[in-house]
């Protein structure tokens, strides 16, 4: 294969993971609507279209290992194959979070919620914000963006804390809803570890750039 070709694979390979990526972030987006306008058609839709990210990720991880058995590549070369690898694998796992989130919803039909729901969705609207601000690090090869993209992981945390003392004291003041908030509790949980993949991607850009392996999920 011809460095050419090489690098148009390459090329191509990015613009398959900048694809997923929209598709995982919008995976979000649907599930916590269906969540919070309690839709089961959409949930079930987040639910049939992982099956479409499961085979982006296999086809990307195919491709990589063909670039790497029909050319010996450089060792950036090795480290950009190697990093995305890594990232598809991460995006993977924050679908199946949404899918997760979709089958609460579905576990929830016909219930009358115990609460509105506002800060769930201000969690998604930060991961989502976050998957961008990643996959746009990871594009750019920017070692600034991705340190502030990790950085936003701090109001996920924070914020998840607020939603589980709230859910702990509506649990204790009428336990006939725990089940309820115990639900939510998990969809709180699922968006909070979105946000550690979405740093574990700024990480491997990091180390892509740099060559250097950190961590930012404290």
């Amino acid at each position: 294969m011809s460095r050419k070709n090489f690098d148009t694979e390459l090329v191509n390979l990015h613009e398959e993971l900048k694809k997923m990526g929209d598709i995982v972030k919008a995976q979000i987006s649907h599930s916590i609507n269906a969540l919070v306008s309690q839709d089961i058609n959409l949930a079930n839709e987040v639910i049939k279209k992982d099956d479409l990210v499961d085979d982006l990720e296999k086809e990307i991880e195919d491709k990589c290992i063909k670039l790497i058995a029909t050319r010996q590549p450089l060792a950036i070369d090795l480290r950009s194959i190697f990093t995305m690898s890594k990232i598809v694998t991460d995006l993977e796992r924050i679908a199946d979070h949404a899918v997760d989130i979709a089958k609460i919803t579905k576990q929830l039909e016909g219930q009358k919620y115990i609460k509105e729901l506002i800060d769930i969705p201000r969690i998604s609207a930060i991961v989502e914000e976050m998957i961008d601000g990643c996959l746009q690090a990871y594009m750019d090869r920017d070692v600034d963006l991705a340190y502030v993209v990790c950085k936003k992981d701090d109001s996920v945390d924070a914020i998840y804390k607020q939603i589980f003392s709230e859910l702990l004291v509506i649990m204790l003041e009428n336990p006939k809803v725990v089940q309820q908030a115990t639900r939510f509790l998990f969809v709180a949980k699922f968006l909070e570890r979105m946000a550690d993949h979405t740093t574990n991607i700024c990480e491997w850009t990091i180390y892509l750039i740099t060559g250097k392996q950190v961590d930012l999920n404290d």
